[in-house]
């Protein structure tokens, strides 16, 4: 797959911006840090978390992926909701990358997605030790869904951030 094949079929411009944290213009932008624990077992084991889907398979969402380990072009559908009313939001990795410090990946939205967007989720381990999961996003309404919920959309996207946290800090847990 060609990084032109990557960038296909994304339902926003700024493809790929989240890998150094970037905050394009004309879109909300969230930053959530949660610290996770402390010490090299914590990395390893968030890090397998993150990179495996495990910390979204816990989360109180249906989560699908075409892989079982993240990888750029590997498929996700996030699923809120229940039955007819289950909310879908396809999307695709667009990047990784997993050293001895920071792990981590990003999605970008796909067509039927409620907003257009990117999302990346990183851990990393800073100096005195501590490993950290940063949850970083810009987005902006794409449907119906989005426009309606008006304000309350970044109120999810944060809560859904802080929960990816606190899960992580469980799978973690060393």
């Amino acid at each position: 797959m060609t990084a032109q094949d990557l960038t296909r079929g994304f339902t926003y411009a700024e493809v790929g911006a989240t890998w150094n944290a970037d905050q394009p213009d004309g879109y909300r932008h969230m930053r959530v840090r949660t610290l996770v624990g402390v010490g090299p077992a914590v990395m390893r084991d968030a890090t397998d978390a993150l990179m495996e889907f495990w910390m979204h398979w816990a989360l109180p969402a249906r989560v699908t992926a075409s892989a079982r380990r993240v990888a750029p072009g590997v498929t996700v559908e996030v699923g809120l909701g229940v039955g007819p009313l289950r909310l879908r939001a396809p999307c695709r990795v667009v990047w990784t990358r997993e050293e001895e410090r920071r792990a981590g990946w990003a999605y970008g939205t796909l067509p039927g997605h409620p907003v257009a967007g990117e999302e990346s989720f990183v851990v990393h381990q800073d100096d005195s030790g501590e490993v950290w999961l940063t949850v970083t996003a810009f987005s902006r309404p794409a449907g119906r869904t989005a426009r309606l919920a008006g304000p309350f959309m970044p109120v999810f996207q944060r809560a859904y951030a802080r929960r990816c946290g606190a899960v992580l800090r469980r799978l973690a847990k060393a």
